[in-house]
């Protein structure tokens, strides 16, 4: 919370929030102190734990399925998929890329948790198509003194990473791909098309 509002303000102003949710949206102008996008997410919870009930859901995802993409946040797949809460493992960083920390997951996906069919999401308009891979790492390593020992994930055709991701999950002992197809999620219209 901002530390420059007392406490009984941090107080009103969620509650200010948890009312916004129910009677629709107010502006932060309205507010006497400014709060931060994490105050706001976290007066948001609130109202959805109001609307969420108790509920206790199985660990293992009931499609037995796991799914590798970006983070981007223009990536709705629970909306796009049909998929619900507890269906699926969502695996997600800068690029849906099958770094070490990826197949760890996959790993634990499978070995305990029940996964078997692994879907590699990438999408259009991807930042990571945005720069040169070792320009950016010579940036870096003048900014703060240390060039990255991981690869930052610079590509040029979608449609290429896809099939280089997959090749790189399958050749893991790790992960089991008997099931493992790859696409691409249009941002604009939402399509979502396999990469043969």
């Amino acid at each position: 919370m901002n530390q420059h509002c007392p406490t009984k303000q941090k107080f009103l102003h969620l509650r200010l929030l948890f009312l916004e949710n129910l009677f629709g949206r107010l502006t932060r102008a309205s507010y006497n102190c400014p709060m931060s996008v994490i105050d706001e997410l976290v007066a948001h919870n609130r109202a959805y734990v109001d609307r969420h009930g108790h509920r206790e859901m199985p660990t293992s995802p009931q499609l037995h399925l796991a799914v590798l993409t970006c983070m981007d946040s223009r990536l709705d797949l629970f909306g796009a998929l049909g998929l619900n809460l507890g269906e699926a493992h969502l695996i997600r960083n800068a690029g849906g890329l099958a770094s070490d920390d990826v197949i760890r997951s996959l790993l634990l996906s499978q070995r305990l948790l029940g996964t078997r069919d692994v879907m590699v999401i990438h999408h259009t308009r991807c930042g990571l198509e945005a720069f040169e891979e070792l320009a950016l790492a010579d940036e870096v390593e003048v900014s703060v003194g240390v060039r990255p020992t991981f690869r930052l994930g610079a590509y040029h055709d979608v449609d290429e990473d896809v099939r280089s991701t997959l090749a790189t999950l399958r050749m893991s002992p790790f992960v089991d791909t008997t099931e493992i197809r790859g696409f691409v999620f249009n941002v604009d219209d939402g399509d979502l098309r396999e990469v043969v």
